[in-house]
């Protein structure tokens, strides 16, 4: 019981931050720091976790519940989801804030933001994986994707359908779970990679200077936004402008 009580605690902890994310942005206007305190508080958490005992007790803790065994290949859609979910709200009556090609800006930039900086810290730290298959540990890049995407898709349907917009999070914080039942992550990198990724798309909801793109009714410009799988999980994206 205290095993189950462990990883239930871990998911509502970070889907409770994520809540308190969400009440914290909607009500902000403007860009301000304020913005910035709930992903600040989810990178202090971990890098506080970082080389801890109690890291390390609930990776063991999390292996005892899950298997050792355990093994699954989800987190590399789920991460996915919430973008899914940002192209097709328009398609089940949503009305999004931005349009598709501003949508696929907003992703592109704001993935790139979550990217260098997962790739910067990881080979700044060079942290080994629970499973010591190799040092890029923390933070986790799957989890910065997965909530770069959700919060994206809070900020385009927020005032369509709060409920839609935020369901984002339940597979962004699925996706972190699943990182650290894998093995792959210690909830310290999961908890940074977190905060990484809303920062991100905060950053780019509120000020990205890509928007300021004008297409012209003459300019019709096609883009395709596709995972990338192999040794780091990305996203591509393929554009092609009609003059």
């Amino acid at each position: 019981m205290k095993k189950i009580l462990l990883v239930i605690m871990l998911f509502f902890l970070i889907l409770k931050t994520q809540g308190q994310a969400l009440d914290s942005v909607a009500n902000q206007k403007k860009l301000t720091y304020k913005s910035f305190i709930i992903p600040a508080a989810l990178m202090g958490s971990g890098v506080l976790l970082l080389n801890s005992q109690q890291n390390k007790d609930i990776q063991k803790e999390s292996e005892s519940f899950f298997g050792s065994s355990f093994s699954t290949g989800a987190d590399n859609f789920t991460v996915f989801v919430p973008l899914v979910q940002m192209y097709t709200g328009k398609l089940l009556g949503f009305q999004p804030k931005n349009t598709f090609m501003h949508q696929t800006i907003d992703v592109v930039t704001a993935n790139t933001i979550s990217y260098i900086v997962v790739t910067a810290v990881k080979n700044s730290v060079k942290a080994h994986r629970p499973d010591g298959s190799d040092r890029l540990s923390f933070p986790s890049g799957h989890t910065a994707i997965a909530f770069t995407h959700a919060t994206l898709l809070y900020q385009e349907y927020k005032d369509s359908n709060f409920w839609y917009a935020s369901s984002g999070f339940v597979f962004a914080t699925a996706t972190g779970i699943l990182r650290v039942a894998n093995n792959k992550h210690y909830t310290s990198d999961v908890l940074t990679g977190a905060g990484i990724g809303i920062a991100s798309g905060i950053l780019v909801s509120y000020y990205n200077p890509f928007q300021k793109l004008l297409l012209g009714k003459k300019n019709k410009t096609s883009a395709f936004v596709y995972p990338q799988f192999g040794n780091q999980l990305g996203i591509g994206v393929l554009i092609k402008p009609s003059f």
